[in-house]
């Protein structure tokens, strides 16, 4: 399970220790850090239902917000994010002020990035097509994702399948972007607004299908103006992206208007190039051997006898000529002197 690790708490949670909710009552027993968010630090931790994630926060509206995010997200059709199990409060050992967490369904399996490079990049339209669906049923309940990258993105299964990380940068539309990252943030690249909309969102689909072929990232040229032609530039000279060009330089652009109708566009790109490929003649024709250096001394040796035979030939038709003539030569001589 990944997380973004853009900040450190200012607290430590160790191994092996217990977090018994004030309210609920309910122990677990924290295995290990999972990563850091902007709002909190996420653990896995060990409790009744077995393992689970546990994000624990000094911000009691931050976990507000993202429990309010999760509980929408279970009344929407579809796996949107892990499940939510328990909230409560927790008196923080030896410094008694109070931290706030709340306790999410763990899903084990790979981050989106390896998941490509383990599997190929075949796999990157597969899981860009789930994940564009899954938008769209975001975006029609009135939320943007906000901070969408691969580490807040988790290949489960089998069946292979894209499960979401962290809500905590989901906005409701229309609003302010709470949290972003650079790469992914269609301001940093001077594409547009930082308002939460769909095609915040899109941006950042197709910046993370740039990620896959760019894993270690890149930094625009420059701090003003706009970007695009380095984002293009990048697409282009990459070849796992250039069959993508069209449907990522529309996104980047902000011309898609919903999730939606940026998966049409890429499952049309995808079955235009597989026709492509089916369409192409099959030569059929027996392929013509190689001539090997025996085959072609053999060869030489055949047409020296072949003209030893030719030249045999020549002279023995001009002696049995001659042989006639001289004949016809006796006879008319013969036939005159009688």
């Amino acid at each position: 399970m990944m997380m973004n690790t853009s900040k450190k708490p200012d607290y430590n949670v160790a191994r092996g220790t217990v977090i018994k909710g004030k309210w609920h009552h309910k122990a677990y027993t924290v295995h290990n850090t999972l990563g850091y968010g902007a709002t909190g630090t996420v653990y896995l931790a060990e409790g009744s239902e077995g393992l689970v994630a546990l994000k624990i926060s000094d911000d009691s509206m931050a976990i507000t917000s993202e429990v309010n995010v999760l509980r929408h997200f279970s009344k929407v059709q579809g796996c949107l994010g892990p499940s939510l199990l328990d909230v409560d409060d927790w008196i923080f050992p030896g410094q008694g002020n109070v931290l706030h967490f709340y306790v999410m369904e763990y899903l084990k399996g790979n981050d989106f990035l390896s998941f490509i490079s383990k599997n190929g990049d075949e796999w990157l339209s597969v899981l860009v097509l789930q994940l564009l669906s899954d938008l769209y049923r975001l975006h029609e309940e009135g939320w943007v994702f906000g901070d969408l990258k691969p580490d807040n993105l988790l290949v489960v299964g089998p069946p292979s399948r894209v499960r979401w990380l962290d809500v905590g940068g989901t906005t409701m539309k229309g609003r302010s972007i709470k949290e972003f990252t650079e790469f992914f943030d269609r301001g940093y690249w001077g594409m547009g607004s930082r308002k939460a909309e769909p095609s915040y969102d899109l941006f950042a689909v197709a910046m993370i299908m740039i990620n896959s072929a760019y894993p270690h990232r890149f930094s625009k040229k420059g701090e003003l103006g706009n970007h695009f032609p380095e984002l293009v530039e990048a697409v282009q000279s990459a070849p796992s992206l250039k069959k993508y060009e069209k449907v990522i330089i529309k996104a980047i652009q902000g011309r898609f208007h919903n999730a939606q109708e940026m998966r049409q566009e890429l499952i049309e790109t995808i079955s235009s190039q597989t026709v492509i490929k089916q369409s192409k003649p099959v030569d059929h024709s027996v392929p013509k051997p190689t001539p090997t250096s025996k085959t072609l001394k053999n060869a030489r040796q055949l047409k020296r006898k072949a003209d030893r035979r030719n030249r045999f030939r020549g002279v023995f038709e001009t002696f049995l000529i001659a042989v006639f003539l001289l004949i016809a030569y006796f006879l008319y001589i013969a036939g005159h002197m009688m």
